[in-house]
């Protein structure tokens, strides 16, 4: 039982990472965006919480963990929300190729994150020794008298606040995109622009909302891997590009729906992670493990578009640009 709660608590932890990203990148593709660059965007929430909690720490006389953890809360998202601001320029004003300016936002992002991790590496003192650990206690913080309550609150209550949070951005997302006058207009805008345009409906603000926001949304991700996941320091050996590559198979696995990626994203990490609790694989195997969720994403996509049920489809003008002239 005690491995069981091991394999279900790090599912949790990994798939709150990838959950943040696919939720908001569910915001982005329902507008019609197809945002390639959400592991780009998840490495400049990370580097811009890291730096924000850093430089403070390292100035204040006597650091405070909430202060930290709101400097750093919002320099992440607002650094992710400006990520998203230039492929919304660039794809909606300039009408660039989406996949083209994902991919390379992908690697724009990458390059941002590693060449500030190093300075703020040689700032610390060498390779490896940067530590916010106050801000880090922050969000990994919980409250002891609930964890305390056996298997029950290892599973549910041992947790930071931003396993929670993404929990809950989700089930808000989708009620705001299924019931909410705005949400429904999304909608529409990705699935029809030139006729929600001739409604009256702004497609351009629509568009330009939901890629800020989506990319705000995906940025947490990368701020709660760096805060949570590795405790305050920074890594360069490519996990974000790997987990934000997951949150995009996690849209697809999810179909397009963010409460189903809830439980999607945990499936994802115990597939990731199920190798630790198997004895005597090999590397090999161990690789393979790890190409689960790829794998059922792939399988889950031949299903859906064998049954082409319209529910499980994304939005039809998907990874087009909107030309109204075109009208």
């Amino acid at each position: 039982m005690t491995q069981i709660i091991s394999l279900l608590t790090s599912a949790i932890v990994f798939g709150t990472v990838i959950l943040y990203g696919a939720v908001g990148e569910i915001f982005t593709e329902k507008s019609g965006n197809l945002n390639l660059g959400v592991p780009g965007i998840m490495y400049l929430g990370g580097i811009a919480g890291l730096a924000a909690a850093f430089f403070y720490e390292m100035y204040a006389a006597e650091p405070v963990g909430w202060v930290g953890l709101v400097l750093s809360f919002i320099a992440a998202f607002a650094a992710s929300a400006l990520g998203g601001l230039i492929y919304a320029f660039l794809t909606i004003s300039l009408r660039a190729n989406q996949n083209v300016t994902g991919l390379t936002l992908t690697i724009f992002g990458a390059g941002v994150a590693n060449l500030f991790g190093g300075s703020l590496n040689a700032m610390a003192g060498g390779v490896g020794q940067i530590s916010v650990a106050t801000t880090s206690r922050a969000y990994r913080a919980y409250i002891p008298a609930l964890s305390n309550l056996g298997y029950v609150g290892d599973l549910l209550f041992s947790f930071g606040f931003m396993a929670y949070l993404a929990v809950v951005i989700a089930l808000f997302a989708s009620w705001f995109l299924g019931r909410s006058r705005v949400g429904l207009n999304l909608r529409a805008v990705g699935e029809d622009p030139a006729t929600a345009d001739a409604a009256g409906i702004s497609v351009t603000r629509y568009k330009y909302l939901a890629t800020c926001l989506g990319a705000g949304i995906s940025g947490l991700g990368g701020l709660y891997y760096v805060m949570d996941y590795i405790k305050g320091t920074w890594s360069t050996d490519g996990t974000i590009e790997a987990l934000g590559w997951l949150a995009v198979a996690l849209v697809i696995f999810a179909t397009w729906r963010p409460a189903r990626a809830i439980w999607s994203a945990y499936l994802f990490g115990v597939l990731y992670w199920a190798y630790n609790y198997i004895t005597g694989l090999s590397r090999a195997s161990i690789e393979l493990f790890k190409m689960l969720p790829y794998v059922v994403t792939i399988l889950v996509l031949v299903a859906v578009s064998l049954r082409r049920s319209r529910e499980a489809q994304p939005p039809k003008s998907l990874g087009l640009s909107y030309f109204r002239e075109e009208r």
